[in-house]
């Protein structure tokens, strides 16, 4: 099992950004999925994260300004962000929990998203 990570890249200020993440491989079925992130010099920290049924939950941070999404039929976990500060630059990191032959939790390898202000 993989998960392919695209998007970021650098925004200004105010600006706007979408992360998408792929699963593929031997996947019986996804629950959780969700957005991390790492700045330099700290710890990885919850973004947003989505279960299966749909429930979503933010940081506090981020609340009114991104949104988690996903598609089930494509395995895929989107983060769409909006009014970007300079705050969230950091990598991003998406994160699943996924059943093949037992349940699991698989990381993306990472996206960079930089806020310039």
């Amino acid at each position: 099992v993989q998960l392919q990570a695209c998007g970021g890249g650098l925004v200004q200020a105010g600006g706007s950004l979408s992360l998408s993440c792929a699963a593929s491989g031997s996947i019986r079925s996804i629950n959780a999925m969700a957005w991390y992130r790492q700045a330099p010099g700290k710890q990885r920290v919850l973004v947003a994260r989505i279960n299966s049924g749909g429930s979503t939950n933010y940081a506090d941070s981020v609340k009114g300004r991104f949104t988690i999404s996903r598609d089930n039929a494509k395995n895929t976990v989107y983060l769409q962000m909006n009014n970007l500060k300079p705050e969230d630059t950091a990598v991003y990191y998406c994160n699943a929990e996924i059943e093949n032959f037992r349940l699991r939790t698989y990381w993306g390898q990472g996206t960079q998203v930089t806020v310039s202000s």
